[in-house]
């Protein structure tokens, strides 16, 4: 997915260091995890509430965890590429609380729906399955992106032109489909990605924030 937007603008802030600090991350699960006195996934991925793994700060670190190199790749690429026009438009402070928000949303839903399959079936495995990942939070930037400006070009696959309102749209929809179907190979948490939308919308409407129909 490609964006050319009208102006090429320095990298800021708040982007900056969350793509810092998921690298951290990644560097210390990938390279690192044997050499610290603790369970790096067990401490800092996101657990259910049940599961005598979870931890409370889980749902703000999950977000700086990814599980392999396309999952962080394709995270940071669209937090660089759509969160810094998204910040230059918002300013640092509320970003970042926007970030964290659509993060914290994301991670709400997915819990929900782990908590209806775990008491619905009783499958135990829900308990021992952590959950990683900025897609949520990410996903809340490119409802963002869509609602503030819809009629801007992205290119998929550096070839297909679509408005990014079509692509929020398909992306909605695919993830809703795809949660739905719950595929037992699909690892994806698409509620999620969902749950990152739909916190981004309450956020703009808490905000007053209106849809850029131009």
């Amino acid at each position: 997915m490609e964006i050319r937007p009208n102006a090429q603008q320095a990298l800021p802030p708040v982007v900056k260091n969350i793509l810092i600090i998921n690298g951290i991350f990644f560097v210390a699960t990938e390279f690192a995890a044997s050499a610290l006195p603790f369970n790096i996934v067990e401490q800092f991925a996101l657990f259910y509430v049940e599961s005598p793994f979870f931890r409370p700060w889980q749902f703000v670190t999950h977000m700086f965890m990814h599980g392999g190199f396309s999952h962080i790749f394709f995270n940071m690429f669209a937090l660089w590429m759509f969160g810094s026009i998204i910040e230059q438009r918002f300013g640092a402070k509320r970003f970042l609380i926007f970030y964290f928000i659509c993060g914290l949303g994301a991670a709400a839903c997915h819990m929900a729906v782990q908590g209806y399959l775990y008491h619905s079936t009783g499958n135990i495995g829900i308990l021992q399955t952590p959950t990683v990942g900025a897609s949520g939070a990410v996903y809340g930037l490119l409802f963002a992106f869509g609602y503030l400006w819809p009629n801007a070009v992205l290119h998929l696959y550096f070839a297909i032109p679509v408005k990014a309102k079509y692509v929020v749209i398909g992306l909605a929809a695919i993830g809703l489909f795809s949660g739905i179907s719950n595929n037992p190979g699909d690892n994806v948490a698409h509620f999620a990605h969902l749950g990152g939308m739909l916190a981004g919308f309450l956020a703009f409407k808490a905000w007053n924030i209106r849809y850029n129909a131009g």
